[in-house]
Protein backbone atom coordinates (compact mmCIF):
# COMPACT_ATOMS: atom_id res chain seq x y z
CA UNK A 1 0.00 0.00 0.00
CA UNK A 2 1.25 3.46 -1.11
CA UNK A 3 1.02 6.53 1.63
CA UNK A 4 1.30 9.54 -0.59
CA UNK A 5 1.62 12.51 1.79
CA UNK A 6 -0.33 16.30 0.33
CA UNK A 7 1.54 19.34 -0.30
CA UNK A 8 -2.00 21.83 -1.19
CA UNK A 9 -0.52 25.31 -3.23
CA UNK A 10 -1.92 28.44 -2.81
CA UNK A 11 -0.06 31.50 -3.58
CA UNK A 12 3.60 29.63 -3.58
CA UNK A 13 2.86 27.87 -0.10
CA UNK A 14 2.15 24.92 1.43
CA UNK A 15 -1.36 25.25 2.68
CA UNK A 16 -4.37 23.09 4.13
CA UNK A 17 -8.13 23.68 3.59
CA UNK A 18 -11.01 22.41 5.68
CA UNK A 19 -14.11 20.98 3.53
CA UNK A 20 -12.54 22.79 0.15
CA UNK A 21 -13.06 26.27 1.25
CA UNK A 22 -10.22 28.70 -0.11
CA UNK A 23 -11.06 30.96 2.70
CA UNK A 24 -10.05 28.17 5.32
CA UNK A 25 -6.17 28.29 4.09
CA UNK A 26 -3.87 27.73 6.95
CA UNK A 27 -0.23 28.02 5.94
CA UNK A 28 1.96 25.56 7.02
CA UNK A 29 5.32 26.51 4.85
CA UNK A 30 6.42 28.80 2.23
CA UNK A 31 8.86 26.67 0.90
CA UNK A 32 6.88 23.69 -0.29
CA UNK A 33 9.94 21.95 -1.40
CA UNK A 34 11.26 21.84 1.64
CA UNK A 35 8.11 19.50 2.69
CA UNK A 36 8.47 17.52 -0.13
CA UNK A 37 12.16 16.36 0.88
CA UNK A 38 10.82 16.25 4.29
CA UNK A 39 8.60 13.28 2.77
CA UNK A 40 10.79 12.19 1.11
CA UNK A 41 13.27 11.92 4.26
CA UNK A 42 10.78 10.17 5.89
CA UNK A 43 10.39 7.72 3.48
CA UNK A 44 7.56 8.34 0.69
CA UNK A 45 7.74 7.13 -2.54
CA UNK A 46 4.71 9.26 -3.63
CA UNK A 47 4.03 12.87 -3.36
CA UNK A 48 0.19 14.20 -3.81
CA UNK A 49 0.89 17.68 -5.30
CA UNK A 50 -2.35 20.05 -5.64
CA UNK A 51 -2.38 23.86 -7.29
CA UNK A 52 -5.66 25.19 -5.43
CA UNK A 53 -5.37 28.15 -7.24
CA UNK A 54 -5.24 26.26 -10.60
CA UNK A 55 -8.25 24.38 -9.48
CA UNK A 56 -10.41 27.52 -8.78
CA UNK A 57 -8.76 29.51 -11.74
CA UNK A 58 -8.97 26.23 -14.10
CA UNK A 59 -5.31 26.96 -15.72
CA UNK A 60 -2.35 26.78 -13.84
CA UNK A 61 -0.86 29.00 -11.17
CA UNK A 62 2.02 27.89 -9.00
CA UNK A 63 4.16 26.62 -11.78
CA UNK A 64 7.40 27.80 -9.75
CA UNK A 65 6.57 26.28 -6.83
CA UNK A 66 5.75 22.90 -8.73
CA UNK A 67 9.03 23.34 -10.85
CA UNK A 68 11.11 23.56 -7.85
CA UNK A 69 9.91 20.46 -6.27
CA UNK A 70 10.15 18.56 -8.98
CA UNK A 71 14.26 19.86 -9.23
CA UNK A 72 15.00 19.43 -5.57
CA UNK A 73 13.17 16.14 -4.80
CA UNK A 74 12.94 12.14 -6.60
CA UNK A 75 9.40 11.96 -5.54
CA UNK A 76 6.96 10.12 -7.60
CA UNK A 77 4.34 13.52 -8.31
CA UNK A 78 1.04 13.07 -9.07
CA UNK A 79 -0.26 16.48 -9.63
CA UNK A 80 -3.62 17.89 -10.16
CA UNK A 81 -5.46 21.48 -10.12
CA UNK A 82 -5.98 23.73 -13.58
CA UNK A 83 -5.33 20.51 -15.80
CA UNK A 84 -8.04 21.18 -18.82
CA UNK A 85 -5.44 20.59 -22.03
CA UNK A 86 -3.33 18.22 -23.62
CA UNK A 87 -0.64 21.46 -23.41
CA UNK A 88 -0.77 21.67 -19.69
CA UNK A 89 0.02 17.89 -19.30
CA UNK A 90 3.04 18.31 -21.20
CA UNK A 91 4.23 21.49 -19.85
CA UNK A 92 4.54 19.59 -16.59
CA UNK A 93 5.61 16.17 -17.98
CA UNK A 94 8.85 18.09 -19.02
CA UNK A 95 9.26 19.59 -15.38
CA UNK A 96 9.66 16.09 -14.29
CA UNK A 97 5.71 15.07 -12.90
CA UNK A 98 4.58 11.35 -13.44
CA UNK A 99 0.87 11.12 -13.30
CA UNK A 100 -1.62 13.80 -13.99
CA UNK A 101 -4.89 14.00 -11.65
CA UNK A 102 -8.03 14.78 -13.72
CA UNK A 103 -10.71 16.06 -12.11
CA UNK A 104 -13.72 18.76 -13.52
CA UNK A 105 -12.55 17.94 -16.89
CA UNK A 106 -13.22 14.15 -16.44
CA UNK A 107 -16.69 14.72 -15.20
CA UNK A 108 -16.89 18.22 -18.26
CA UNK A 109 -15.09 16.12 -21.17
CA UNK A 110 -15.00 12.27 -20.50
CA UNK A 111 -13.77 11.69 -24.06
CA UNK A 112 -10.68 13.89 -23.44
CA UNK A 113 -9.52 11.97 -20.30
CA UNK A 114 -9.78 9.27 -22.80
CA UNK A 115 -7.65 10.55 -24.94
CA UNK A 116 -4.57 11.54 -22.44
CA UNK A 117 -5.37 7.56 -21.33
CA UNK A 118 -3.32 6.69 -24.59
CA UNK A 119 -0.50 8.70 -23.99
CA UNK A 120 -0.22 9.78 -20.32
CA UNK A 121 -0.52 8.47 -16.88
CA UNK A 122 -3.74 9.65 -15.67
CA UNK A 123 -5.57 9.42 -12.47
CA UNK A 124 -9.21 10.30 -12.49
CA UNK A 125 -10.06 12.60 -9.39
CA UNK A 126 -13.90 11.98 -8.02
CA UNK A 127 -14.41 15.34 -5.35
CA UNK A 128 -18.24 14.19 -3.80
CA UNK A 129 -20.54 15.97 -1.37
CA UNK A 130 -23.35 13.82 -0.09
CA UNK A 131 -22.28 11.13 -3.13
CA UNK A 132 -22.92 13.47 -5.78
CA UNK A 133 -19.53 14.80 -8.00
CA UNK A 134 -17.94 18.31 -6.82
CA UNK A 135 -16.00 20.36 -9.33
CA UNK A 136 -14.15 23.82 -10.06
CA UNK A 137 -12.41 23.78 -6.78
CA UNK A 138 -15.55 22.24 -4.96
CA UNK A 139 -17.43 25.41 -5.60
CA UNK A 140 -20.21 23.69 -7.64
CA UNK A 141 -21.68 20.18 -7.11
CA UNK A 142 -23.17 18.34 -10.13
CA UNK A 143 -26.32 16.08 -10.17
CA UNK A 144 -23.69 12.96 -11.05
CA UNK A 145 -23.20 10.33 -8.89
CA UNK A 146 -19.59 9.41 -7.94
CA UNK A 147 -20.19 5.64 -8.50
CA UNK A 148 -21.51 6.53 -11.79
CA UNK A 149 -19.09 8.75 -12.92
CA UNK A 150 -16.30 6.10 -11.51
CA UNK A 151 -17.79 3.13 -13.76
CA UNK A 152 -16.97 5.97 -16.57
CA UNK A 153 -13.71 5.31 -16.30
CA UNK A 154 -13.50 1.82 -15.65
CA UNK A 155 -12.10 0.21 -19.16
CA UNK A 156 -10.34 3.49 -21.06
CA UNK A 157 -6.82 2.96 -19.50
CA UNK A 158 -7.17 5.42 -16.44
CA UNK A 159 -4.07 4.23 -13.69
CA UNK A 160 -6.47 4.97 -10.69
CA UNK A 161 -8.90 6.77 -9.21
CA UNK A 162 -8.65 9.09 -6.12
CA UNK A 163 -12.08 9.60 -4.28
CA UNK A 164 -12.94 12.49 -1.65
CA UNK A 165 -15.50 12.93 0.16
CA UNK A 166 -15.42 17.10 0.74
CA UNK A 167 -17.04 17.27 4.38
CA UNK A 168 -14.03 14.92 5.90
CA UNK A 169 -11.48 16.82 3.82
CA UNK A 170 -9.38 18.67 6.36
CA UNK A 171 -11.40 17.83 9.14
CA UNK A 172 -9.46 15.04 11.11
CA UNK A 173 -12.99 12.78 10.98
CA UNK A 174 -11.94 9.75 9.67
CA UNK A 175 -12.08 8.60 6.22
CA UNK A 176 -15.39 7.69 4.54
CA UNK A 177 -14.42 3.88 3.88
CA UNK A 178 -17.95 3.39 2.64
CA UNK A 179 -17.78 5.68 -0.23
CA UNK A 180 -14.40 4.94 -0.84
CA UNK A 181 -15.10 0.85 -1.25
CA UNK A 182 -18.04 1.74 -3.36
CA UNK A 183 -15.91 3.89 -5.97
CA UNK A 184 -13.28 0.87 -5.94
CA UNK A 185 -16.25 -1.91 -6.50
CA UNK A 186 -17.89 0.75 -9.13
CA UNK A 187 -14.56 0.58 -10.78
CA UNK A 188 -12.50 -1.97 -10.64
CA UNK A 189 -9.29 0.51 -10.51
CA UNK A 190 -6.50 0.63 -8.09
CA UNK A 191 -8.59 3.22 -5.73
CA UNK A 192 -6.96 5.83 -3.16
CA UNK A 193 -8.60 7.16 -0.25
CA UNK A 194 -8.67 10.51 0.88
CA UNK A 195 -10.39 13.39 2.82
CA UNK A 196 -10.39 13.26 6.62
CA UNK A 197 -7.16 11.07 7.67
CA UNK A 198 -6.88 11.49 11.16
CA UNK A 199 -4.04 8.79 12.80
CA UNK A 200 -2.96 5.63 12.21
CA UNK A 201 -5.87 3.63 13.05
CA UNK A 202 -7.28 5.13 9.41
CA UNK A 203 -3.72 3.62 7.41
CA UNK A 204 -4.63 0.26 9.36
CA UNK A 205 -8.00 0.76 8.22
CA UNK A 206 -6.77 1.19 4.16
CA UNK A 207 -4.52 -2.04 4.39
CA UNK A 208 -7.21 -4.31 5.74
CA UNK A 209 -9.26 -3.05 2.85
CA UNK A 210 -6.26 -3.79 0.33
CA UNK A 211 -6.32 -0.16 -1.78
CA UNK A 212 -3.84 0.83 -3.72
CA UNK A 213 -3.27 4.11 -1.47
CA UNK A 214 -3.88 6.63 1.09
CA UNK A 215 -3.61 10.67 1.01
CA UNK A 216 -2.07 11.95 4.11
CA UNK A 217 -2.62 15.40 5.08
CA UNK A 218 -3.55 17.74 7.50
CA UNK A 219 -2.87 14.48 9.72
CA UNK A 220 0.52 14.98 9.64
CA UNK A 221 1.09 18.67 9.35
CA UNK A 222 -1.44 18.77 12.70
CA UNK A 223 0.84 16.25 14.05
CA UNK A 224 -2.01 13.80 15.05
CA UNK A 225 -0.36 10.87 12.41
CA UNK A 226 2.96 9.96 12.84
CA UNK A 227 4.04 9.19 9.20
CA UNK A 228 7.30 7.07 9.67
CA UNK A 229 4.78 4.82 11.81
CA UNK A 230 2.08 4.73 9.04
CA UNK A 231 4.76 3.92 6.16
CA UNK A 232 6.04 0.74 8.57
CA UNK A 233 2.68 -0.31 8.59
CA UNK A 234 1.93 0.53 4.95
CA UNK A 235 4.82 -1.48 4.03
CA UNK A 236 4.46 -4.43 6.24
CA UNK A 237 4.11 -8.11 4.60
CA UNK A 238 5.08 -6.04 1.11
Amino acid sequence: MEILPAIDLKDGCAVRLEKGLMNSAKIYSDKPYMVAKTFERLGSNWLHLVDLDGAFGGEPKNFDAIKKIAAKTNLNIELGGGIRNEDTIKMYKDLGVHRFILGSIALRDPKFVEEMAKKYRIVVGIDAMDGKVAVEGWADVSDIRATDMAKKFADVGVESIICTDISKDGMLSGLNMDFTLDIANASGLDTIASGGVKDIEDIKNVKEKNLWGVIVGKAYYEKTLNLEEAFKIANKGD
